[in-house]
């Protein structure tokens, strides 16, 4: 079973990922994890802190001259700023802040978590409640991702909606068109729907407001049979709706057509079946469209995979401010003010490519199996090969 687990805070030394379950021999390099992790830090809108965050990164376990070793991976993301600004107020020695935030924000975790653990800091809660987390995550969804790509299966995202503004319903990128989606400055796939939405970036950020949206994740390649139809915690669109709703600022997920198909008749929300002996990933069969989003029954069915996140807008203005109290003299307030960015919904998207990855790779290992990378190959080559030959009557019975 692929798990992980991470560690640290938003302003502290590091950050931690621990990655189990991982076969022997996947081939994985600081840069691969790096290169990835600069992606994270992509988009229009985001604020100048990411010209600092640095991620320096570290393999502390589980690699050796480049490839898995079947134990825990361990990989550290330094915080560039650590020495220069945080090793007082951040310091796990015994002591006191410099100053106490007790002007929650609101649409942040700070007011819940400081009634929950007892906190009189809004930071003891939001340093961990912080989006920065999720750049250990990411560098976890690299050996996801390089371990899905010896499977045959790729998986990329694209922002489908930023503010108001959404791309056409027709545009729906490849495999190959990732460095083309990377290189638009809010990850679109769309080239008319990308000037509008860094149109509306501007006008928020010129109002000092903020902007949500929607990212969407696409997974190419993905066998039929990943996730199962047989316990509730097993079925791959459950899985999915949970890794994404847990990125910071998701409100939302979406599989296939979502709510859109909620509103049809029957005869028009579900994809029709046909034979196609090509189709290996998928024993035979194909759906012309993806209305289900490439899963059904809780099991994926061998084509395309399309799921949606859709983030709120970020909490931390500018301007205007939004009300909130002083816990400590229960005066009405404006909470205080972290750095934000105007819009993170291209970031976003990078860690809902992640997530999902994370998702696939621990399913596949489920299904498939195998302490090395060759054996997990092997025994998904003998799977697929065995798709589509029927049981006699007296094997089935």
């Amino acid at each position: 079973m692929l798990r992980f687990l991470t560690a640290g805070e938003s302003h502290g030394k590091a950050l931690v990922v621990v990655i189990e379950g991982l076969p022997a021999g996947l081939r994985v390099t600081v840069e691969d994890v790096a290169a990835e992790l600069q992606r994270r830090r992509l988009g229009f809108g985001r604020g100048p802190r990411m010209r600092f965050e640095a991620d320096e990164v570290t393999i502390l376990g589980g690699v050796r001259h480049g490839r898995t070793l079947g134990s825990p991976v361990a990989i550290e993301i330094g915080n560039t700023e650590w020495e220069r600004k945080w090793t007082e107020e951040m310091s796990p020695a015994p002591g006191a802040p410099s100053k106490v935030l007790t002007q929650p924000r609101p649409g942040h975790a700070d007011l819940a978590g400081m009634q929950k653990y007892g906190f009189d800091d809004a930071r003891d809660v939001l340093e961990r409640a912080s989006a920065r987390e999720t750049a250990a995550r990411v560098a976890a969804g690299v050996l996801a991702k390089l371990l899905l790509a010896r499977l045959g299966i790729q998986v990329l995202s694209h922002v489908v909606q930023l503010g108001p503004e959404r791309v056409a319903d027709s545009t729906r990128p490849g495999p190959g068109d990732l460095d083309r989606i990377d290189a638009s400055p809010v990850r679109t796939a769309d080239p008319d729907a990308e000037a509008r939405m860094v149109a509306a970036v501007k006008a928020a950020a010129k109002d000092g407001d903020s902007l949500g949206g929607v990212a969407e994740v696409l997974a190419y390649g993905v066998p039929v049979g990943l996730g199962s139809h047989v316990h509730w915690d097993r079925r791959l669109d459950g899985l999915l709706a949970q890794a994404l709703m847990s990125i910071q600022a998701v409100k939302a997920v979406e599989i296939g057509d979502g709510w859109e198909v909620a509103a049809r008749r029957g005869s028009a929300a579900h994809d029709a079946i046909r034979a196609d002996p090509g189709a290996r990933a998928s024993g035979g069969y194909r759906r012309p469209t993806s209305r289900a989003g490439g899963i059904e029954g809780g099991m994926s069915i061998g084509d395309l995979l399309v799921v949606r996140a859709a983030m709120k807008p970020l909490a931390t203005l500018s301007r205007p401010v939004i009300e909130t109290v002083d816990v400590a003299t229960k005066q009405s307030t404006v909470s205080f003010k972290e750095r934000t960015d105007v819009t993170s919904v291209p970031a976003m998207g990078v860690v809902a490519e992640t997530m999902t990855a994370l998702v696939l790779a621990g399913e596949a290992l489920r299904k498939f199996g195998g302490d090395s990378v060759a054996e997990l190959v092997r025994n998904r080559d003998g799977y697929l090969a065995s798709l589509g030959q029927t049981l006699s009557a007296p094997e089935r019975a």
